[in-house]
């Protein structure tokens, strides 16, 4: 929910929006090739926002995790998509996930910008 906009809500898939609130709490940057590191806490996130059973929860984390795997890039860009689709893209980049190949990515919002409830 965006307070600046008029408390607009940008809704997202749960995986999704697990994945977007792992990069919101790491305001350095997550390297994708390190997102293993941070599963525990993907994990949490995903858990509080899906009514999947335990075990489609443990596969759509899994695939994520695989490096040989496209999952985290199509996260992102679903991501992506859902700011664009209520913004301009020159506002909404300071909202999704974005970063160099091969370097951290990081969303660009002030974290005094956001809360968490």
């Amino acid at each position: 929910v965006l307070v600046d906009y008029d408390n607009m809500e940008i809704r997202m898939e749960p995986i999704n929006k697990a994945v977007f609130l792992l990069f919101l709490n790491h305001e350095m940057g997550i390297p994708i090739k390190c997102l293993s590191d941070y599963r525990s806490e993907l994990e949490s996130y995903y858990t509080r926002l899906s009514h999947d059973d335990i075990e489609k929860r443990r596969k759509t984390i899994d695939s994520l995790m695989d490096p040989t795997n496209n999952s985290i890039h199509e996260k992102l860009s679903r991501i992506r998509q859902a700011f664009i689709a209520r913004f301009e893209e020159d506002l909404a980049e300071n909202y999704f996930i974005t970063g160099a190949r091969g370097e951290a990515k990081r969303i660009k919002l002030p974290r005094e910008m956001a809360t968490w409830e």
